[in-house]
């Protein structure tokens, strides 16, 4: 391997690594080389689904981040849909935080986000945005059920469990709170789902969520959900997209476009 590296090195004329007394890591040359193979790997993988396709088989590979919401439902559904006509397509899905977006796009590790409000990078092409009005979650008999739509700063009377800053669902919290001079009582901090659905069984304790995130998952479930009123908290977006200019592999690209007609049709949103 090392062998290798120095004939690199020695083809591009500069050194990939830079040798320290703890070990190595990438010069920019290198991460300039690195982001050329990984380039390189894509472009081969979309002309193999290509080829793929031109013989009515379709395969290849699709790799998705998304957030912890479309985890819940919506993903698992899609793909369900998408391979129940296409069972030689694999599937890669991961997590992925607002502000990791860019990252898992610019590598290609990752085709296609599907973030609620992600950092926006010129790199970023939107295919359809989804209006999310958020929802404050609580277990049944919650004195807040008792309301059709709930301001923040009635919220803010129960310990919250509340998702990571790193979160969308946060962000807006945060922002919100700020604009009303309110303090949020966090309680729970988590980038566990599971763990802040599970919080509010334990006293009078609520979490937010977007309605994405929740349909059907609170079926025949121990919790309630109400909007909260969008003087306090306005519409975030889900975005769906891809990294601009790249020529997805065919399997991705068809998923996507299933992704942004089930969203299209379900809300009624132009693309």
């Amino acid at each position: 391997m090392n062998r290798r590296i120095l004939a690199i090195e020695a083809e591009l004329g500069v050194p990939i690594f830079d040798r320290m007394p703890t070990g190595v890591r990438l010069s920019v040359a290198g991460e300039l080389f690195i982001q050329h193979i990984r380039k390189q790997l894509a472009d081969m993988e979309r002309v193999q689904s290509q080829i793929a396709d031109l013989s009515g088989e379709r395969r290849g590979h699709v790799s998705i981040v998304c957030g912890q919401a479309l985890m819940n439902w919506f993903i698992p559904e899609m793909i369900l849909e998408y391979r129940s006509k296409h069972p030689a397509v694999t599937f890669n899905v991961r997590v992925c935080n607002r502000d990791e977006v860019e990252q898992a796009l610019t590598d290609f590790s990752a085709d296609i986000a599907l973030i609620f409000e992600p950092k926006m990078f010129d790199g970023f092409h939107s295919i359809i945005e989804v209006p999310q009005q958020a929802r404050v979650m609580f277990a049944k008999n919650h004195p807040l059920s008792k309301f059709e739509m709930v301001r923040l700063s009635e919220c803010t009377q129960y310990p919250m469990a509340l998702p990571t800053r790193a979160s969308g669902m946060r962000h807006l919290l945060e922002q919100a709170a700020m604009r009303s001079s309110l303090t949020l009582p966090l309680v729970i901090e988590s980038d566990s789902q599971a763990l802040l659905l599970r919080s509010l069984l334990e006293g009078n304790t609520v979490s937010f969520q977007i309605p994405i995130g929740l349909d059907e998952e609170h079926t025949n479930s121990n919790t309630e959900s109400c909007p909260i009123d969008i003087r306090d908290i306005p519409e975030g977006r889900l975005c769906v997209g891809n990294l601009k200019g790249r020529n997805l592999p065919v399997a991705s690209a068809r998923f996507l476009d299933q992704v942004a007609n089930c969203l299209h049709d379900r809300h009624g949103l132009r693309r």
